[in-house]
């Protein structure tokens, strides 16, 4: 029964709303799309201003974890090599490698599941 009224309700609203939509567009159609712009221009400003000045984007994010990881691809790929040109190289670098090492590790997200490939299944041959 609730179900059946709020149809009811929606589909009233949604016929007022077609026959006021029809009755501006005979009555008064440049004020009509007048107002369609102006809503539309509105809805545009908010749009890119909200995308502009918003923090939490998904692509900020993916390349902040980007950067982060091919600077620990890079201090490892110095210290299996031994490369001491590379680390010689600027006296910064080597500030960061040091501060890098005394920093703790964050917990790994990934965990490792023991998977049943080397099992031989017991089967009786017919």
């Amino acid at each position: 029964m609730k179900n059946r009224t709020s149809v009811i309700v929606i589909g009233a609203l949604i016929t007022l709303a077609l026959i006021g939509i029809i009755s501006q567009v005979t009555e008064n159609p440049a004020g009509f799309i007048q107002k369609i712009a102006v809503f539309v221009v509105i809805g545009l400003i908010i749009f890119y201003v909200v995308r502009r000045f918003s923090n939490s984007s998904p692509q900020k994010k993916e390349q902040r974890a980007f950067l982060r990881a091919a600077r620990k691809s890079k201090k490892r790929f110095l210290q299996k090599n031994g490369d001491s040109s590379a680390k010689t190289s600027s006296i910064g670098n080597l500030s960061t490698l040091k501060k890098g090492r005394l920093k703790k590790k964050p917990p790994s997200h990934l965990t490792v599941i023991d998977g049943k490939k080397g099992k031989k299944k017991n089967r009786a041959s017919f």
